[in-house]
């Protein structure tokens, strides 16, 4: 009967926050948290809940916990990554995305991270790599060739910037333009 509770209040909790039921929402992963402390599903949900309302640090410290109980578990060590970028710890983002990727090295939106964090550190040459692997995980998704573009560019490679923008533009003209003035390259003819 314990576990048929925790889970209906589960569910609960996590309707009431896609309805913006915010207070109901609090007070059930409130008694969540104080009936199962070392639950792993109650602190990844309260820990999801936190970091909706931008609660990064405590947030982070539920999810590491959560991520001690099942150290295997790809999705809550990138939950980990993403709080200690959040924190603009991105020196521990690196450590941890790395770790994620260890797990599933395919984990498109953990390379991403890793990608983001790197820039962050101005270590440009570590992330072309990293970018490049997500683009042919993501071939379609602006946002690492976006990224891939602009470190280019950083890195005086203004040839590659441009292919990237050419590329860019023939599935997505509005990003490609605005890579274009981010850098100062010319953009490409409309498709």
């Amino acid at each position: 009967m314990r576990g048929l509770r925790r889970y209906g209040l589960l569910k609960l909790a996590g309707w009431a926050r896609v309805f913006g039921a915010r207070g109901t929402a609090r007070s059930i992963l409130e008694t969540l948290r104080a009936e199962y402390p070392d639950d792993r599903a109650v602190l990844v949900q309260v820990a999801f809940y936190l970091a909706e309302e931008k609660r990064w640090r405590e947030a982070l410290e539920l999810m590491s916990r959560a991520a001690e109980l099942r150290p295997g578990d790809v999705e809550t060590r990138f939950n980990c990554a993403y709080l200690k970028q959040q924190l603009g710890d991105h020196r521990g983002a690196v450590d941890a995305f790395r770790q994620t990727l260890e797990l599933a090295p395919d984990h498109d939106r953990a390379l991403y991270g890793l990608a983001l964090s790197l820039i962050s550190l101005k270590h440009l040459d570590e992330a072309v790599p990293v970018l490049e692997r997500n683009t042919k995980l993501q071939p379609m998704s602006p946002y690492g060739w976006y990224q891939l573009g602009r470190v280019q560019f950083d890195r005086g490679r203004r040839d590659k910037a441009e292919a990237i923008i050419a590329h860019l533009n023939t599935f997505e003209p509005k990003v490609a333009a605005q890579l274009a003035r981010d850098t100062g390259l010319p953009a490409p003819p409309p498709p």
